[in-house]
């Protein structure tokens, strides 16, 4: 019989490549999703990349009473992914009570539930935001955690210690956080990609839109960082290569590998990439210009930050494996397969 696995947030960005890549490894997978930021329509990408329609309920995590409900109906999952919360930096720091409202509750109404129905297995969605600023480059896990730079980045940090602390006073329960950097790029189906409702708030999908035409420019944050070119550096990690390390933590998780109850990795490709380099590498791969132009610097931006992968690349079996080239130009693809 297959394991189910519940994708908390399963139509998002994220959660749908992972629901892909869980169905390849032959799981069965039960969404759970208030379409807030996603379209139900991302349910036929999944379903024309693997064959199978994943199970599908709109709800909202965050609601105590809608969670309940949902866990009576789906007691018997194996383990839950956590994707469901509010993730743009900016719209955090213009709205910090959404994002603690939202990102909080769902976590721990969520692990009420593992606690009642013996849900033993969590793998949560991190960033890398945890680190704020480092003072040294690349991050480790052992890098020490910083005073968050936005209230965004700030959910993080609490989840993870809601997680650990949630663990650690209910032993029959193990959690595993990916703190992953950037992650860009699409399916190479180009079935399923980045499609945020409204003015995206990332790098990429601004790109792709603009070059589009849908966007009249994009907009650089800033370009007097002390960083070569001035704009900010970032790791930026294939949306694909996330996913299967979702996989694998599972898989982890599922087989007892696990060293402690509470475990937190870097995902990420060990690079730093500039905002302009990524623009430059974008017009390589495609052939195609990005207008753009330099502004002022957005408020809870980090100025450069890139990972050191090698504990998850050891311990976890995983590593990172599309070039950026590619990426991009899978973005592009997932873009004009949307015309």
């Amino acid at each position: 019989m297959k394991k189910q696995i519940l994708v908390a947030g399963g139509t998002g960005y994220i959660g749908s490549h992972t629901t892909v890549e869980l169905q390849n490894n032959g799981f069965e997978v039960i969404i759970a999703d208030n379409l807030s930021n996603s379209k139900i329509e991302v349910l036929d990408g999944i379903e024309a990349i693997t064959g199978i329609r994943p199970i599908f309920e709109k709800v909202d995590l965050s609601v105590i009473e809608e969670t309940e409900a949902f866990f009576k109906k789906y007691s018997k999952v194996q383990a839950i992914i956590h994707f469901a919360a509010n993730k743009a930096v900016g719209e955090s720091v213009a709205k910090p009570l959404m994002y603690y409202r939202n990102n909080l509750n769902s976590l721990m109404n969520i692990l009420e539930a593992m606690k009642e129905h013996k849900i033993p297995n969590l793998v949560f969605s991190s960033s890398c935001t945890v680190y704020g600023q480092p003072d040294k480059l690349p991050v480790t896990e052992s890098t020490p955690r910083k005073e968050a730079e936005s209230p965004y980045g700030n959910t993080k940090s609490i989840s993870e210690d809601i997680i650990r602390d949630t663990v650690k006073a209910h032993p029959e329960l193990k959690g595993i956080a990916l703190r992953y950097f950037n992650p860009i790029g699409a399916h190479p189906s180009s079935k399923i990609g980045e499609l945020p409702l409204g003015v995206p708030n990332n790098l990429i999908p601004f790109i792709t839109q603009t070059v589009a035409g849908i966007r009249p420019e994009l907009s650089v944050f800033g370009d007097d960082y002390s960083t070569p070119d001035g704009s900010c550096i970032r790791d930026y990690i294939n949306v694909v290569d996330l996913a299967k390390a979702h996989v694998v933590a599972i898989e982890r998780l599922l087989k007892n590998k696990n060293d402690s109850n509470y475990e937190y990795f870097n995902v990420g490709t060990g690079q730093g990439i500039s905002v302009l380099e990524i623009i430059e590498g974008f017009e390589r791969s495609t052939g195609k210009k990005v207008p753009h132009k330099i502004v002022a610097r957005r408020p809870g931006d980090v100025e450069q930050i890139y990972a050191d992968t090698s504990f998850a690349n050891k311990t976890l079996g995983w590593k990172s494996e599309s070039s950026l080239d590619d990426t991009l130009l899978s973005a592009w693809k997932w873009q004009e397969n949307l015309k």
